[in-house]
C-alpha cells in the first residue's frame, strides 16, 4: 500500500452509469461488479497531480455521481498511510470510515451502522461483521479491513472483477479491469448530451415528479436546492483547491441552472 489507489462502486447497472460517469470530467474505465453493481477505475491519478489527499478527491466525486442519479455511490481508497470508504447517497451527508495503515480503526462507530442502513445490509449478521471491523485487530492490516468490508458487500450482490483488490496501486488496478470482458472506457459527452441520457437512464414512472419537464413543486424545490448547496461546494473546493469538491459543485450548479431554465422557459398548459 505504498502508493494511491481508489474504486467506485456504483449500485447500478453499467448501462445506467455509463451515461453519468461524464459528469466527473474525468477518464474513467466502466465494469460490471456484481448482481447490479458496477465499478468505475479512474485511468489519471489527479491526486497525484494536483497534490490533493486521495480520500477527498474520492469523496467529491462520489457525492457528484449520488447527486446527479437514484443510487449510492460507495468510493474505496487507500494510500501510503490510510484506508477507508465514503458512502454518498443523494442529498445525504456522505459517510465514511477510516483505517490507519497497521489497520488501527479511526472512524466512529455509529458510521458503521448509518453504512449499513443505507445499503439495506442485515442489521444483525452483516452488522456483526461490520462491527467487527471497528475493533483493535493485529492481524488486519488497512487493505485487509477493506477486503473485510467487501467480503460483507457480496451479501448485497458486489462481486468485484479479478485483480481490483484494496491496496493495489493504480497502475495495477487499471490493467485488471481491462482484462475484464465486460470493460470499456467512459465516453465523454457534452453538458447536454450527458444530462439526457442521464435522465433516459432513470426509473421514469418513480422520479418523474422530480424532473425538470415536470414543472412541479418537487421538481423546482430540488433545483433551487442543488443550487443552494452548490454554491457552498464550490466555494470550498477553490479554497482547498480541491478537483473532487469543484466537480461535486459544478455538478449541483450546473444541474440546479439546467432544471430552473427548463422550468422557466418550457411552455405552460
Amino acid at each position: 500500500m505504498s502508493t494511491p489507489g481508489a474504486l467506485l462502486l456504483c449500485r447500478a447497472e453499467p448501462e445506467s452509469v455509463a451515461p453519468v460517469a461524464p459528469l466527473l470530467r474525468e477518464p474513467m474505465l466502466l465494469a460490471p461488479a456484481g448482481e447490479e453493481w458496477s465499478v468505475l477505475v479512474p485511468e489519471g491519478t489527479p491526486w497525484a497531480q494536483n497534490e490533493e489527499p486521495v480520500d477527498r478527491v474520492l469523496t467529491g466525486w462520489a457525492s457528484a455521481l449520488a447527486v446527479g442519479a437514484p443510487w449510492p455511490v460507495l468510493a474505496l481508497w487507500w494510500d501510503g498511510d490510510r484506508a477507508g470508504f465514503t458512502l454518498a447517497s443523494g442529498f445525504r451527508r456522505p459517510v465514511g470510515y477510516i483505517w490507519l495503515r497497521n489497520g488501527t480503526p479511526v472512524g466512529e462507530d455509529e458510521a458503521m451502522h448509518t453504512f449499513a442502513a443505507r445499503l439495506g445490509l442485515d442489521p444483525v449478521l452483516d452488522m456483526e461483521a461490520l462491527d467487527a471491523l471497528t475493533k483493535p485487530d493485529p492481524d488486519a492490516d488497512a487493505p485487509a479491513r477493506l477486503a473485510g468490508l467487501l467480503a460483507v458487500l457480496t451479501h448485497a450482490g458486489v462481486a468485484l472483477p479479478d485483480g481490483l483488490a484494496p491496496g493495489e496501486p493504480a497502475d495495477r488496478l487499471r490493467a485488471a479491469v481491462r482484462a475484464h470482458p465486460g470493460a470499456h472506457p467512459v465516453e465523454r459527452a457534452g453538458w447536454r448530451e450527458t444530462v439526457r441520457a442521464e435522465l433516459d437512464a432513470v426509473d421514469v414512472g418513480r422520479f418523474t415528479p422530480w424532473f425538470p419537464w415536470s414543472g412541479t413543486p418537487q421538481a423546482r424545490a430540488l433545483h433551487l436546492a442543488q443550487l443552494t448547496a452548490g454554491v457552498p461546494a464550490t466555494v470550498w473546493g477553490l479554497r482547498r483547491r480541491s478537483p473532487g469538491w469543484l466537480i461535486a459543485g459544478a455538478v449541483l450548479l450546473a444541474h440546479g441552472t439546467l432544471g430552473l431554465a427548463f422550468d422557466v422557459t418550457r411552455p405552460r398548459d
